[in-house]
């Protein structure tokens, strides 16, 4: 299937500031790009790329004082499949992990290891070890927190989330990849774009977070969130938690003006 997905920005600044925005499709899934991204600001101001110590692509830019829209739209090919299971997936003994997923074990911004170590061992521990744990974890947050946007915080921590029970999506994977960190399980935060494709249509659209990980040998997607399969993830950045990775990172004060974001399946026209 072909999915279309984009969005609209506008930031009001009060002097020139200077801006990352991490909001281009990550690099693994270039080969499946259809229609390019089509990016404009408004004013047009000149932008430039480089890719971050995670691979992110990032665009850096100097918004003028005053309003700036930051657009951006491409489409996609999916294989319109829901995200794969693999119950027998198992978890690799710390020795064995590869080097590069050693700092998805650590402790981060808004992943408090230590504060939720012991409350890991004590509800998941007993777990078998492999798939069925993470998803377990899954279950759990996916009942325990109470998604609200009205809610939100821009601040909140797992720790803060598993206490208060309340957040959005990004709360959510805070403390799912907080517990599996804290249970030996390399864990990653990820931000993207999810459509609300073979699932009833919920608006408005956002940019969603979920989780990546690594099982024998692989990382797998799970959606504490959500927590059942979705079909036309597509990934946009991915990192320790959402510090590394916010859709905006502004050196100086701005204010948020406008905000859209579109994401659906192209149906090809009959004729």
């Amino acid at each position: 299937m072909l999915i279309r997905y984009g969005y609209e920005i506008t930031l009001t600044c009060h002097q020139p500031t200077a801006l990352v925005c991490l909001l281009s499709v990550h690099e693994d899934r270039a080969a499946d790009i259809r229609v390019p991204e089509t990016l404009f600001t408004t004013p047009d101001i000149p932008t430039t790329t480089y890719r971050d110590l995670f691979g992110n692509r990032c665009r850096r830019l100097v918004a003028p004082a005053g309003d700036l829209t930051i657009w951006g739209d491409a489409t996609i090919e999916d294989d319109g499949q829901p995200d794969r299971a693999v119950p027998g997936a198992r978890e690799l003994a710390v020795p064995e992990l590869p080097d590069d997923c050693l700092v998805y074990l650590m402790g981060s911004r808004y992943c408090e290891t230590d504060l939720l170590s012991q409350i890991a061992w004590d509800k998941f521990g007993s777990v078998a070890p492999g798939w069925d744990r993470v998803q377990a974890i899954c279950d759990f947050v996916h009942t325990h927190i109470r998604f609200d946007y009205m809610q939100a915080r821009s601040t909140r921590t797992a720790f803060e989330a598993f206490n208060e029970r309340v957040g959005v999506c990004r709360d959510f994977a805070h403390l799912a990849v907080t517990f599996c960190r804290c249970l030996n399980i390399p864990a990653r935060y990820v931000n993207g774009h999810l459509g609300d494709i073979g699932v009833p249509v919920v608006d408005p659209m956002d940019f969603s977070a979920w989780i990546e990980v690594f099982l024998d040998g692989t990382w797998h997607t799970f959606d504490p969130r959500n927590n059942i399969p979705r079909i036309g993830r597509i990934v946009v950045a991915r990192g320790r938690d959402a510090a590394d990775i916010p859709l905006i990172n502004s050196f100086g004060p701005h204010v948020l003006k406008a905000f859209r974001v579109w994401t659906y399946e192209v149906v090809p026209d009959p004729q």
